[in-house]
């Protein structure tokens, strides 16, 4: 079942001094309540689509499981997903209420706990512009203006696509589509339509993804972060212009980077 991502609302529009009645295409948002084994784990405000993959992901990036064979079932109902691990007595941290805006995941970010990223992916440039170009053209943000976009993709091409409300969740929604696919992490990268936040990059550190890459900007944990871990951040692709952080050598051509 396809689930609509927006809906029509009535709006007083204004150009100037003209000023008409209407309607515009509004992003929806809604709250998803997740229960482990019958425990209420958290809730999201999100968009309401393609949530095996975001609990599957969510499940995994919150070290809840470490892989998806550890999920016995997926019961989705309205505003509520049910999940029964293997573990039926499977140990939750507290409760959180995950926000759709920028920087509201919760997550404790314990650096010295981190892992270390395993892989020797490299990337061209032109590879790094054509992918997130691919990535982030999305007719939904045109329409809505309300949405972020995240990619999942391989020297191959694109892997899994998100769109929602907050990007850590369409990050923890192409991290669960990955997982449910076998697909190997640490040949693949991550592209954000929103900035690089530190909670991004562990994400990606969990999942084993080498590069995250954004058509904006970072912050300055998340690149401490990533250059203590191996994850290769890459910034402000636009155009013919891109900006390396961390790592540069996973982009080929790149130099090191000044002291």
């Amino acid at each position: 079942m396809i689930v609509p991502m927006f809906r029509h609302l009535p709006c007083i529009k204004m150009d100037g001094r003209t000023v008409s009645a209407g309607t515009h295409e509004v992003i929806d948002e809604a709250p998803e309540a997740l229960f482990v084994n019958g425990r209420h784990a958290m809730t999201a405000m999100m968009s309401p689509t393609d949530l095996e993959d975001f609990v599957t992901g969510y499940l995994f990036t919150e070290q809840i499981i470490k892989s998806v064979d550890e999920i016995e079932s997926i019961r989705i109902e309205k505003n509520r997903i049910s999940v029964i691990t293997k573990n039926l007595f499977k140990v939750l941290g507290p409760k959180k209420t995950i926000l759709s805006g920028c920087g509201g995941a919760t997550s404790f970010i314990d650096t010295e706990k981190l892992p270390k990223i395993s892989s020797d992916l490299s990337l061209s440039p032109d590879l790094i512009r054509a992918t997130t170009r691919d990535v982030l053209e999305s007719e939904l943000h045109t329409i809505t203006g309300g949405i972020h976009v995240v990619g999942l993709a391989s020297a191959d091409g694109v892997i899994a696509r998100s769109e929602d409300i907050g990007r850590h969740n369409a990050l923890d929604r192409v991290i669960g589509h990955g997982l449910r696919n076998r697909i190997d992490f640490s040949r693949t990268f991550a592209i954000c339509s929103g900035r690089i936040s530190s909670e991004m990059v562990r994400k990606c550190l969990i999942a084993n993804i080498p590069v995250m890459i954004s058509r904006g900007a970072t912050t300055t944990l998340a690149v401490t972060i990533a250059q203590d871990t191996g994850v290769c951040v890459v910034g402000f692709v636009r155009s013919t212009k891109l900006n390396i952080y961390s790592h540069p050598e996973r982009v080929q051509g790149a130099p090191s980077l000044p002291q």
